[in-house]
């Protein structure tokens, strides 16, 4: 057991415990990474015949970054909506990102791989600029300069109801979403955290439009919680609680199988589900009670990225 990690939790429970420590926000990633995981998104998509010149996308839990989606904006996207349970977004950075963004479109900069980003997935056989997909004529209307200057503009006043950017916190309500309207909805490393998966599944289904896919990387790891990378299966429901700390997230610990089911239960056709798997070296009576009954394959899947169609009206 992580007892740091523990005692924090514990301490975050103490009145007027918030000023002993600073509270911890989204992550800020760079343009280039952003750059690979909407473009590792649309090239999965486009080996799985889904839509990949996408309208309206959403984005759920951006953090600081709107990085991804100011890519699926500049690559020819129409709106975005950044969907986040607290407000983290800094406006300087992303303007710089958004700049930076522009520049990798307008040299059409090969795919960053592995190597500069060691935990980035899916993982791709071909790191080449899609130019198949992003073909030089949707990249010329797409970088055209008055449409730049609008996203640009809109970065700036995201809650402007006509902007190509909306930015949503939070965002639980499903009715913060007009019905059938997005295309795609996808997350990087994001699902793992939020705490209410039957409602976000649901809400996915409404908003969007059939054939409508999501597009998801799910990080299944202990996230520092544990000394073995699947040990937070081992904590009871109350550890846990004095561990997430008073928080509006932190892991939902619950396995890849939950997932499916979830979708399939909302009105979802799995087309792509590619697993990671790693070396389990815990032994199944360590297991918390509602884990006991955990498969091999969850047991030992640390990752995902999953691509979902909606078939369901």
């Amino acid at each position: 057991m992580k007892f740091i990690k523990l005692a924090q939790g514990i301490i975050s429970y103490i009145p007027f415990s918030k000023y002993l420590y600073k509270e911890r926000t989204g992550r800020m990633e760079s343009a280039r990474y952003c750059y690979s995981v909407y473009l590792r998104h649309l090239m999965m998509a486009y080996f799985n015949g889904l839509n990949t010149n996408p309208k309206v996308i959403a984005e759920l839990g951006p953090g600081d970054s709107l990085g991804i989606g100011l890519a699926a904006l500049i690559s020819g996207g129409e709106k975005f909506l950044a969907l986040d349970v607290i407000k983290h977004a800094k406006l300087e950075r992303n303007l710089e990102v958004f700049d930076e963004l522009i520049t990798l479109f307008k040299q059409r900069s090969p795919i960053p791989d592995e190597k500069e980003f060691p935990n980035i997935h899916p993982i791709l056989q071909n790191h080449s600029f899609p130019s198949n997909i992003l073909d030089e004529k949707r990249l010329e209307n797409a970088l055209e300069k008055e449409r730049l200057e609008k996203i640009r503009n809109s970065i700036l006043d995201s809650q402007n109801k006509d902007s190509p950017i909306q930015y949503i916190v939070p965002w639980h309500d499903v009715g913060n979403l007009t019905k059938e309207s997005v295309d795609i909805i996808l997350s990087q490393a994001v699902l793992e955290h939020i705490e209410d998966l039957p409602k976000t599944y649901q809400a996915m289904s409404l908003w969007l439009k059939p054939k409508g896919y999501i597009s998801h990387q799910i990080d299944f790891k202990c996230h520092g919680t544990a000394d073995e990378w699947n040990g937070h299966w081992c904590y009871s429901d109350f550890t846990w609680k004095l561990m997430k700390e008073k928080k509006p997230y932190l892991l939902n610990r619950e396995p890849l199988s939950i997932h499916i089911l979830l979708m399939k239960k909302n009105g979802f056709e799995v087309v792509c589900e590619k697993r990671i798997r790693s070396k389990s070296n815990l032994k199944k009576f360590l297991l918390a009670p509602r884990f006991k009954c955990m498969s091999d394959v969850d047991l030992t899947t640390s990752g995902v990225f999953i691509q979902a169609v909606k078939t369901k009206e």
